[in-house]
């Protein structure tokens, strides 16, 4: 599945090399109940085109009417925020009254074209950039690394005064085997904008997958993982309840970066399951990193249900872990 960041990025990129006025817009606050995270990115361009959504079609409307119009500054970037007013929030249908702020700059060749390039390089290679512009002074910087999903945005009125953003891939969830846990967990964590690959060295297994936009790989669990879920970005998940493979795709994940590693199983298999690690050599400190059995114990039973509580789980490590790192 291709990262939506990565889209907006590389459609900016055609625009501006065919010579395409454009405007990179970002979501920079939010309140009540807002269709997308601060940060979120959208493109729209001179001729009326977009890629990516800011809140699922209101918002988006609003903005290409005041482009037609001439409203929008091509020159210098400026602030708007959508549903200030009871009548506005009305007239865009924006849920529950919120709010939503959006900054838009604009963009041309040259200089804008270069930085846009560079972040869409390190997006594709699965590496954080750090951008940093003062938009009284004019001066940018781009810094590779940085903590994934960083947001800080201050302004004066409609006048953005800086910006300082850490862009980054997709999460990355790696299934290990074909299952109807997997299935489900790939339908939902698709909703959620993860990347989802499913590994499985069965080919039987590999044939039968039957939901769109996954990554399918037939190979030797540790081997897929060694390749494709090496970064500080994905999560691998054992779901096969076959310690044969499930067991060679968490031991290969304890040689990575990956933020989750979790295995699916009751607790006396996850008991069998640490006993037979550590007979392999895997460290007391690696079993420390194991989620297992699997996902927050909410009662799940179903693998709609086991999905939902995997997905809760890492949606609850990865904020953690942002906590941790910002303070």
């Amino acid at each position: 599945m291709y990262s939506l960041d990565l889209e907006v990025f590389a459609t900016l990129i055609k625009w501006l090399e065919r010579g395409t006025p454009a405007w990179l817009c970002t979501v920079t606050s939010t309140w009540g109940s807002a269709p997308r995270d601060v940060g979120s990115l959208m493109a729209c361009n001179a001729e009326g085109q977009q890629c990516g959504s800011l809140s699922g079609g209101c918002i988006e409307e609003d903005l290409l009417a005041k482009l037609a119009r001439g409203e929008i500054d091509r020159e210098r970037a400026q602030h708007l925020l959508y549903g200030a007013t009871k009548e506005e929030a009305e007239r865009l249908k924006l849920p529950c009254g919120g709010t939503l702020g959006v900054l838009l700059e604009p963009l041309a060749g040259g200089k804008d074209l270069a930085w846009l390039k560079t972040v869409h390089q390190h997006i594709e290679k699965r590496e954080c950039i750090e951008r940093k512009v003062d938009f009284g002074t004019g001066e940018a910087e781009l810094k590779p690394g940085g903590i994934g999903g960083k947001f800080v945005f201050a302004r004066e009125g409609t006048a953005p005064l800086s910006l300082h953003q850490v862009y980054g891939p997709q999460y990355h969830l790696f299934l290990v085997g074909v299952s109807e846990v997997s299935r489900a967990l790939a339908k939902f964590a698709l909703l959620m904008d993860y990347r989802v690959s499913v590994c499985d060295p069965r080919p039987e297994q590999i044939a039968g997958w039957d939901i769109d936009n996954v990554q399918l790989i037939r190979a030797m669990p540790d081997d897929g993982v060694g390749k494709y879920a090496n970064d500080s970005r994905s999560a691998v998940l054992a779901l096969t309840h076959d310690p044969r493979i499930d067991d060679m795709g968490l031991m290969e994940a304890f040689n990575t970066e990956a933020f989750y590693i979790g295995a699916m199983g009751s607790m006396a298999t996850s008991t069998k399951r640490r006993q037979r690690l550590l007979q392999l050599d895997i460290t007391e400190a690696d079993l420390q990193r194991l989620h297992a059995p699997i996902g927050l114990s909410i009662g799940s039973k179903t693998p709609s249900e086991i999905a939902i509580a995997i997905l809760a789980e890492l949606t609850q490590v990865r904020w953690q872990q942002r906590s941790e790192k910002e303070s």
